[in-house]
């Protein structure tokens, strides 16, 4: 692990117990699930964003480029729903027809998108995945065979990047040169080295069971040489976040901004 994504693990963000986080995170997920206009979410990313950046002190480019994915759908749930939902034509574009409403459900689906993706990197950047299963094994009564393959499942999927890394430069070292210099590829180098990285990965994957097995998992009570402890700085982070989420949804809901499911109908 670098020192750059160690101090965001030291962070006052990563210093939250991880199963309160998760729990805060699956609360208010699921408070997101019922808010369809594009306000509340978009305050609710915002502040996210705010929280996250600060709290977590994550860099700037960092959060961006975790981002992208859920940018990306985000753009995609709008674009779906601007042209295939009945409503007032706003502008066609050959046999697509933009509507109002399509495009009103499509940015509110996408800022929930987008406040929902702040928030999972935030919590992802933030917690380290040893802390995580022991805190899910101690607080969430989470068996010790599950939290012991869930551990060696995040390192060995931890490490196909690297493997990849090194498979390619095996490949450069053995490909033939272009006339300019520059190594030969194409799409038969890059599907063998995709089954050479699902080759290396299940043998991996054998090893880890073999080791996990005789080391007696789950074969009766396991110790924790760190266990995970709930303090008082975890309740009242939670209680922050849920209260500034709750103010935000009853603020747009006095201000007649907040729109329920009824607003896909």
């Amino acid at each position: 692990m670098s020192v750059v994504a160690t101090s965001w693990l030291d962070s006052p963000l990563g210093r939250r117990d991880p199963a309160v986080k998760l729990a805060v995170l699956f609360l208010v997920s699921i408070g997101l699930l019922f808010v369809l206009d594009p306000v509340t979410p978009a305050l609710v990313y915002l502040l996210g964003l705010i929280g996250v950046r600060v709290a977590g002190r994550i860099p700037p480019g960092v959060l961006v480029r975790a981002q992208v994915p859920f940018l990306g759908f985000a753009l995609g749930v709008l674009a779906v729903n601007a042209v295939s939902r009945p409503g007032a034509v706003l502008a066609e574009l050959g046999p697509l027809r933009i509507t109002q409403e399509g495009v009103m459900v499509g940015v509110a689906l996408a800022a929930r998108t987008a406040a929902l993706g702040i928030l999972a990197v935030g919590f992802v950047l933030s917690t380290d995945a040893v802390a995580l299963i022991t805190s899910l094994h101690r607080h969430a009564r989470l068996g010790a065979r599950p939290s012991y393959a869930l551990l060696a499942g995040y390192r060995l999927l931890e490490q196909l990047p690297r493997e990849w890394t090194t498979i390619r430069q095996a490949q450069a070292v053995r490909a033939p040169l272009r006339s300019n210099g520059t190594v030969r590829g194409g799409p038969r180098a890059w599907a063998s080295a995709a089954f050479t990285l699902l080759v290396v990965a299940i043998r991996r994957g054998e090893r880890m069971a073999c080791s996990l097995e005789s080391r007696g998992l789950g074969s009766g009570p396991r110790t924790v040489w760190r266990p995970a402890r709930i303090g008082r700085a975890d309740l009242v982070c939670a209680a922050t976040v849920l209260a500034v989420f709750g103010a935000v949804v009853g603020a747009a809901g006095a201000l007649g901004l907040l729109r329920g499911p009824g607003a896909l109908f």
